[in-house]
């Protein structure tokens, strides 16, 4: 890969601005591995770099520029694209915000699928009633007819919206139960998974997700 292709991978998934010494850091190794006497060497040619990819990025065939911002480097849209963007903006559909009991419900629906109340529920080791309306409510589970069983209970999966909210093709996508509980750990460091709502905070004390993943994994 070119240097100019890494700077502008790096520049597009960084959150924030992005010094330029931030990015010798990053490339310093494959650039002195391509030839770069020392770091200096490997500063000019990050410089020279950047230089190229704001005039690839400044040409009227792109609705992005690189810009200097903050000390550092980033992507934003340009001032004649903005009231599209803001049009697009409004059509996107809110993000999903779950608790933690909701996300074990769903995870378990999820691998476990079609699954009724009790089974979630005795996985989970409290009460899954109300978690469950709360994700039929964001159309991320759904009905799939009843276990024929005594008291045949309604069955549950998940939905075409399940998928595209976790950008998956099928379930059989899933990640496995420990990426499952990192992610989960890694939304809540990042505080994009606050309370559902009251009724959920009432539920007793869920297990933790490391736990609910081997409960699911014994069950299946």
């Amino acid at each position: 890969m070119s240097l100019k292709a890494q700077l502008e991978a790096v520049i597009y998934a960084a959150e924030t601005p992005i010094t330029t010494e931030q990015m010798v850091q990053l490339v310093k190794e494959s650039a002195i591995a391509d030839g770069a006497v020392d770091e200096a060497a490997v500063k000019s040619r990050v410089r020279a770099a950047l230089e190229e990819l704001a005039a690839d990025y400044s040409g009227p065939d792109h609705g992005i520029e690189i810009r200097q911002v903050a000390g550092g480097y980033r992507m934003s849209t340009k001032p004649e694209q903005h009231e599209m963007v803001r049009g697009f903006a409004r059509s996107l559909k809110p993000p999903v915000r779950l608790s933690l009991p909701a996300l074990e419900t769903l995870a378990v629906i999820a691998y476990k699928q079609p699954a009724t109340v009790p089974e979630i529920s005795e996985i989970r080791g409290v009460d899954s009633g109300g978690v469950i309306a709360t994700l039929l409510d964001r159309k991320l589970i759904t009905t799939a007819g009843r276990k024929q069983v005594i008291g045949r209970p309604i069955l549950y999966k998940t939905t075409k919206e399940f998928l595209m909210r976790f950008g998956l093709k099928d379930v059989n996508e899933l990640p496995s139960m420990e990426e499952f509980e990192k992610l989960v750990a890694e939304s809540f460091q990042a505080e994009l998974i606050p309370a559902d709502d009251a009724a959920e905070a009432r539920e007793t004390e869920p297990l933790q997700a490391e736990e609910v993943a081997e409960s699911a994994a014994q069950k299946e």
